[in-house]
């Protein structure tokens, strides 16, 4: 055991988060992701929702503050299904991490650009949220 770290993170993923360089994305993925078929790295979290592991994230990573949204969701089809509510728990989230400053706004993408965009992603995180359009990727920046 180490001090100071969340006891959520496993060895693979603080080797993974300190690994990324500027500009590199990590995808923090829901249960119904299918993250071996788009993931290059995947770090298994299960047991664990997306809100904690963002949150636990979020201590250590910065967001990019020269890039237009260091935050994107994936689009869901709003004619189908309403606003996801978990958006607005990670807009609190990133808010009051320290890197908030760095966040403007969230970039939505639909289905297939999020799972293009995932492919070329560091790492995908795949946690066991269950929320439907909870997945999120967010882009590393310096300190």
């Amino acid at each position: 055991m180490l001090k100071g770290i969340p006891p959520i993170f496993s060895p693979e993923l603080i080797k993974i988060l300190m690994e990324m360089g500027h500009g590199d994305e990590i995808c923090i993925a829901d249960g119904n992701f299918p993250s071996r078929t788009y993931g290059k790295r995947v770090v298994r979290m299960d047991g664990h929702n997306i809100p904690e592991i963002l949150s636990a994230v979020l201590d250590f990573f910065p967001l990019d503050s020269f890039y237009e949204a260091p935050v994107i969701l994936m689009a869901v089809p709003t004619e189908i299904l309403p606003e996801p509510e978990i958006w607005k728990t990670y807009h609190e989230i990133i808010v009051k991490s320290d890197e908030g400053k760095a966040f403007k706004a969230f970039k939505h993408i639909d289905s297939s650009a999020f799972y293009k965009r995932a492919e070329k992603c560091y790492a995908v995180i795949a946690s066991s949220e269950q929320t439907l359009g909870a997945n999120i990727i967010l882009r590393k920046g310096i300190i």
